[in-house]
């Protein structure tokens, strides 16, 4: 199954998120406004910008299940997103990632392990998912790898569609 079949609006409310992503590289990030870990955005901002012209897209998915990290609007989320970070990548409607309301796509992407071995439920803020073109979840990785971190960067530049 390809996640980029998987319904999804954008925080703005347009259907299909995920089907305009197909044929690209994608890397799914949750992500929270109020977090020790929302610097990323930048770093999220920046490998999105260099790679955006290989087919490459950061997705991110606003979500509130961590400490109510992102309380915010959807209005609210977009603004901070933007004038704070700069933020040009599509994010999502705000979703959960854990629990008995999960979103359909985060049972799909959690299914992966990282690094250490972890599948199963999102830890926190900012965990990242290398997608394929194709729509197959390549890697997982923990919050706090950094999105320029050399082991992200060389999945994302391996991935990149030819």
């Amino acid at each position: 199954m390809s996640v980029y079949d998987i319904s999804i609006s954008t925080l703005d409310g347009k259907p299909d998120l995920l089907a305009g992503q197909k044929g690209n590289t994608t890397l799914m990030v949750n992500v929270a406004s109020k977090c020790g870990l929302t610097p990323q955005y930048e770093g999220l901002e920046r490998i999105h910008e260099k790679y955006a012209g290989k087919g490459f897209s950061v997705v991110g998915f606003p979500c509130n299940q961590f400490l109510g990290q992102e309380p915010g609007t959807a209005e609210e989320i977009q603004e901070f997103c933007s004038t704070t970070y700069g933020v040009t990548f599509p994010l999502s409607e705000k979703i959960d990632v854990n629990g008995d309301d999960k979103h359909p796509l985060y049972a799909e992407l959690e299914a992966v392990a990282d690094a250490e071995g972890h599948t199963g439920d999102i830890r926190w803020n900012f965990e990242k998912f290398l997608v394929s073109p194709d729509g197959k979840v390549l890697a997982r990785f923990a919050p706090q790898v950094e999105p320029e971190a050399p082991e992200l960067v060389t999945a994302l530049e391996a991935a990149l569609p030819n």
